[in-house]
């Protein structure tokens, strides 16, 4: 089992920024795939980012490469999302999520580990 919590969300403005935090236990960060979701009022949830614990291999959706930047500190057992140059359609509840294995997958269906979620509004 895996326990995730997330914090740092919030009110923001666009072109603003963010840092969101994910704590895990139950396992080390070297043993499992972490992710980024996010789910906005009326939409599916997607795929934001996502880190390999043994590799450190990162991918990112389309539409925050550049502007998002996931990171951990294995140490802490914590897992990041600094968010930078934000946009209204970013808001939405982040979720932290985690995976056996070794491939940042991109579905929600390969995570197994969910966190609460935090609330991110970015207003215009």
């Amino acid at each position: 089992q895996v326990h995730l919590v997330e914090s740092g969300g919030g009110l923001v403005q666009a072109g603003g920024s963010l840092r969101l935090s994910c704590a895990a236990s139950g396992r080390t960060l070297r043993t499992i795939v972490m992710g980024w979701f996010r789910q906005a009022p009326g939409k599916e949830r997607e795929f934001v980012a996502a880190i390999s614990g043994s590799d450190g291999n990162i991918r990112y959706a389309d539409s925050v490469k550049g502007r998002f930047t996931i990171s951990r500190d294995n140490a802490k057992n914590t897992v990041y999302l600094q968010m930078n140059s934000l946009k209204p359609e970013d808001t939405g509840v982040y979720y932290c999520a985690a995976r056996d294995g070794s491939i940042p997958n991109r579905s929600t269906t390969a995570y197994a580990y969910w966190g609460q979620g935090t609330q991110v509004t970015v207003s215009s």
